[in-house]
């Protein structure tokens, strides 16, 4: 299950994503925007966030005008690494060197089949693990050590 959100500057980019999805036969749970209306880009991040966080979904896909606000909010949350990318050997290095497992988008950067090809990328790419996986105990570390704080 993908937990997958986006403002109304993301949501013609997340209505495409959610077809590829469809084909991929992956269950995902639409967390809004619904409309072109203007919104806040926090409001759906929290959503897509909370949920990864919490464990309820493995994975996550944000999309906003240029992802960054969405990659700010998603981060906010322990146990989330969430990696805005713009091509897909960033999407495919999200996954295999972080772990990603909330991928963010801009909608008002990249054309649709740049972003499905980057998102096909990083839900094929697998997490080595090894040093990599030390180097994303450091940031849990730090998490742990922020939430004492």
């Amino acid at each position: 299950m993908i937990a997958i959100g986006s403002d109304h500057g993301g949501l013609s980019l997340k209505e495409a994503l959610k077809k590829l999805l469809a084909e991929r036969g992956i269950s995902f749970e639409d967390c809004g925007t619904d409309n072109g209306d203007s919104v806040d880009y926090p409001d759906f991040g929290v959503k897509v966030a909370r949920k990864v966080s919490s464990g309820e979904v493995e994975k996550g896909i944000l999309v906003c005008g240029t992802g960054i606000g969405m990659s700010i909010v998603a981060n906010k949350f322990p146990r989330v690494r969430a990696a805005l990318v713009t091509d897909s050997f960033m999407a495919q290095m999200a996954k295999e060197h972080n772990n990603a497992n909330i991928l963010v988008l801009g909608g008002r950067v990249l054309d649709e089949n740049a972003a499905r090809t980057m998102v096909a990328t990083w839900l094929d790419a697998t997490f080595e693990g090894g040093r990599h996986q030390a180097r994303l105990d450091k940031i849990e570390d730090i998490e742990k050590e922020l939430r004492r704080s």
